[in-house]
């Protein structure tokens, strides 16, 4: 699993922003907790106090609600997402990038 999950990061990490496949703000939210879950573990930094940060506080919880996800759960489940969403995509693109997770 840990070859695909690297695939699938690499991936995710590339797409162009104006791109085919755009995950929502809530699928970004989760590829962070999953991704921080599976290459950190816990949470192990105190929640961001910035009155205006509300990105970074988004990322915390949404890092903190993984809490009790394994790593190697964390992976599969990242994966399984960015496939369910390039399958949804159905693009040439996204197909492409779909292979190379096959």
């Amino acid at each position: 699993m840990a070859s695909k999950f690297e695939t699938a990061v690499k991936i995710v990490q590339e797409l162009p922003k104006d791109g085919p496949v755009q995950p929502s703000q809530e699928d970004k939210l989760k590829f962070y907790a999953l991704y921080k879950t599976a290459t950190v573990g816990v949470v192990n930094t105190t929640r961001p106090t910035g009155l205006l940060d509300f990105a970074g506080k988004a990322k915390w919880d949404a890092w903190k609600a993984e809490e009790t996800t394994s790593k190697e759960d964390a992976e599969k489940e990242y994966v399984e997402r960015l496939i369910a969403i390039l399958k949804k995509t159905d693009t040439e693109e996204s197909n492409a990038l779909l292979a190379q997770l096959q």
